[in-house]
């Protein structure tokens, strides 16, 4: 098995590709060890020190590490957890949790057609994008022209997620929807 790796706008995050399917349908984010408790494979990942979160997505498995530790140290041990789990046959997710399969939250209210339009917009255009730097957009709600967005996996905390949020997402969704006026992020 041959993992490749890719670097991401976010310098303390990396993207593993394993060259197969990681989930299904959806994303996972594990932003904390403690988390990681319902996935195998981010369990065995969060092993290795200085790890600090772990996302998965279709086709691949994103990795964030503390400030203190540098990659040359820590990604080889991280390529061998991911190869060890994927080449036992476990299952990446237990069989008690599930994947965030559109990673939206509901809206209903006289708001709804729009909301479906930002919806709309950000799993055609936006989620895309996101996902070929390793990370995933959800959105949490629309509210007097203001749509509260999560930053996932590499794109959180990355250093460039403001101006993605500001100069991208929201010039995007102004042009295709007058009703929107604003973009912020908010905490998961």
């Amino acid at each position: 098995m041959f993992i490749q790796t890719e670097s991401t706008p976010n310098p303390a995050t990396l993207k593993f590709l394993p060259g197969q399917t990681v989930l299904e349908a959806g994303t996972a984010d594990f932003p904390s060890a403690t988390a990681a408790e319902s996935s195998p494979l981010a369990t065995r990942v969060f092993g290795v020190n200085g790890v600090t979160g772990v996302f998965f997505g279709n086709d691949f498995i994103t990795v964030t590490k503390a400030d203190a530790v540098e990659w040359d140290h820590i990604k080889p041990a991280i390529l061998g957890a991911i190869m060890e789990h994927l080449q036992t046959g476990q299952p990446v997710m237990g069989t008690d949790s599930a994947a965030s399969a559109g990673g939206h939250a509901s809206h209903d209210g006289e708001d709804g057609e729009i909301v479906e339009q930002i919806k709309t917009l950000l799993d055609t255009r936006v989620r895309p994008a996101v996902a070929q730097d390793g990370g995933d957009i959800t959105f949490h709600g629309f509210d007097q022209g203001v749509v509260y967005l999560h930053m996932q996996g590499a794109c959180a905390g990355c250093p460039s997620s403001t101006l993605t949020l500001k100069m991208g997402i929201e010039n995007l969704l102004r042009h295709y929807i007058p009703e929107v006026i604003e973009v912020r992020p908010v905490a998961a």
